[in-house]
């Protein structure tokens, strides 16, 4: 299964989102797109089956529980995939983290200049 038809599935995206910050148990991640996506419990097992058999995941077992993370591997092969395209956005996202640092730069400036430094307050050192 190509990569882009796993993560065509919004429900293994969600997974995926979730399995981002750390491996999880099959049991926090079914508890969350159950109430998200009003699906049951062996729908769950079946998305976290394809994403584990498609290689984006990977699971081991920590007594009963069963602990998924993902693989970077596979995302690498949708990634890879995008490269041709990233010249479409990413001169936008180039200029939105120009304004975003310029908008830092003109808050912390602002700042400084309403709460100046004043030498004639500050302790004198020996």
């Amino acid at each position: 299964m190509h990569a882009l038809d796993v993560l065509g599935d919004p429900v293994r995206r969600r997974l995926l989102e979730l399995l981002a910050d750390g491996e999880l148990r099959a049991g926090e991640l079914g508890e969350v797109v159950q109430h998200e996506f009003g699906i049951s419990q062996p729908a769950v097992s079946q998305h976290l089956r394809v994403l584990r058999e498609a290689g984006f995941t990977t699971v081991r077992a920590d007594g009963t529980r069963r602990l998924y993370a993902i693989e970077p591997a596979a995302l690498a092969e949708a990634d890879a995939w995008f490269g041709p395209f990233r010249r479409f956005w990413q001169p936008r996202l180039d200029a939105l983290g120009t304004e975003l640092a310029r908008g830092r730069r003109e808050r912390r400036l602002a700042a400084a200049s309403e709460n100046p430094i004043d030498d004639t307050t500050a302790p004198k050192e020996n």
